[in-house]
């Protein structure tokens, strides 16, 4: 028996990537370089969520890492990676937000993960893994920054940032 996307809290339509950079500007020296010291890697994560018509979305994982050795950059990867999804009929707005700020990059993050792996291993770097992120703590934190806005929808909600 089908279930209708009536009755289900949460439906992926389809997974992509919107756009993907990867930069390399000192090679071959900053191979050289990192023997001698380990690179300093920054990564921010975003999520954007944004209405698309009734009750379906389209919420974007951004993913941006950053690695120096020193002052020299030794790579940067960029990655925008997107799910089509659409929520259930009766949840409640904070449920709704819950499924596009939390659950959706959830789902989708450990694909965006294998993807900045692979294209960092494919760059002449070890495989970058970034470590599992909390959603719930990182929306709690965009929460928290932004002043509670009962007529703000999720459309309108500026990108979420964490650093990890």
């Amino acid at each position: 028996m089908s279930e209708d996307v009536r009755d289900q809290h949460l439906v992926i339509r389809a997974q992509y990537i919107k756009d993907q950079s990867f930069e390399n500007p000192n090679a071959p020296e900053i191979f050289l370089m990192m023997k001698e010291e380990a690179p300093k890697i920054d990564i921010n994560v975003d999520v954007t969520p944004q209405l698309l018509s009734d009750r379906t979305y389209e919420v974007t994982l951004s993913l941006r890492a950053d690695a120096k050795v020193g002052e020299t950059s030794a790579f940067l990867v960029e990655l925008e990676f997107a799910a089509l999804v659409s929520l259930g009929e009766g949840l409640t707005e904070e449920q709704g937000k819950a499924a596009l700020l939390i659950e959706t990059p959830r789902q989708i993050f450990p694909f965006a993960r294998a993807i900045v792996a692979n294209i960092t291993r494919d760059g002449g770097f070890p495989p970058l893994v970034i470590n599992p992120i909390d959603f719930r703590q990182m929306n709690e934190q965009r929460s928290a920054a932004t002043p509670d806005d009962a007529a703000e929808t999720a459309e309108e909600s500026p990108p979420a940032s964490a650093e990890a």
